[in-house]
This record gives C-alpha cells, structure tokens and sequence, in this order.
C-alpha cells in the first residue's frame, strides 16, 4: 500500500480527514488521531492495539507488524505499508475510528462503516 491507499481507505469513514501529526501526513476524525505515516521507514502508526494482541500480530505477521522501542509502552503496532493489504488495514481503521469519533456520529453512521 501507498499512503494514498491509506487515504481513499480511510476516507470511506465518516467524517475522516487528511491531516498532520509529528509533521507527518495523518487521518483525523474531527481533530482525534486515527493513524498517521512513521516517515522514517513507510510504516503506519496502528493506535488501541492492546500489547498482548501486538505481541500475537508481530508473531504470525512480522514481515507487516513491528515496533520500536520508542512505541513500547503504549497500545500501538506499526504497519509496514509495502507488506499491508487493505483488507487488512480496514479493521485496524474501523476499530481506532470507532474509539475517537464522538459517540453521535458513531450510533449515526450505523452498520454502513462496518462494511468499508
């Protein structure tokens, strides 16, 4: 995948818009970090990915999931772009979107963002 992948994947969401954070292209759903681009080796930044269910990804799927020190301590997997499908991105996407965007827009948007 391309970050533009990425971009017309995401977008498919409600409410979802391009941004910036850390200086790097970014989704956003009214201001809240979906994932953003890891410039430094074209991996995405995967937020509310418990360590347990990292540690598993990581295990079946290291040529797509890793970490870094730096990421250790947090709910957080990176994605290698290259290596990343979009079917496999999609539930990642849905999940983070689903525990950022307010409530409202959640409960309004229904099954239709389930189904990308």
């Amino acid at each position: 995948m391309t970050w533009d992948d990425v971009l017309a994947l995401g977008m498919k969401l409600t409410a979802m818009e391009a941004s910036n954070s850390y200086g790097a292209p970014a989704l956003k759903v009214r201001g809240k970090l979906v994932t953003r681009l890891r410039t430094e080796d074209d991996s995405l930044v995967l937020h509310g990915v418990p360590p347990d269910e990292r540690d598993l990804l990581m295990a079946v799927e290291p040529q797509v999931f890793h970490i870094t020190p730096h990421y250790e301590g947090y709910p957080i997997v990176l994605a290698r772009m290259a290596n990343l499908e979009p079917d496999r991105l999609w539930p990642f996407l849905l999940r983070r979107w689903r525990e950022v965007a307010p409530k409202r827009l959640v409960a309004s948007s229904g099954k239709r963002q389930a189904e990308g």
